[in-house]
């Protein structure tokens, strides 16, 4: 799936990016990164591909994938920490 048509789909979902990452938390600069490629994964391209027939059918997605409880991955390593405090105060503000 190239960039432009994930980008249709989160505009059928009627979810914008940055909370489309935050929902499956997965970084917003991670998913950015794929317009350079001017693809996505097959894994989001499926994600975003469901959340948009979801929606179209009246199924509320967000409530569902929130149940889940998912958790970001934290960057281990040298000079990861502050990211990592950064990343646990977005996630509760959200």
């Amino acid at each position: 799936m190239t960039f432009i048509e994930f980008k249709k789909y989160l505009l059928e979902a009627e979810i914008t990016l940055p909370k489309f990452s935050k929902l499956i938390k997965v970084s917003e600069k991670n998913i950015q990164s794929y317009k350079k490629k001017g693809e996505v994964p097959n894994t989001i391209a499926v994600i975003v591909k469901s959340f948009s027939k979801m929606h179209e059918v009246g199924i509320d997605y967000r409530s569902s994938i929130e149940e889940l409880e998912l958790v970001a991955k934290v960057k281990k390593g040298a000079g990861f920490a502050k990211k990592a405090e950064k990343v646990k105060k977005e996630e509760k503000a959200f």
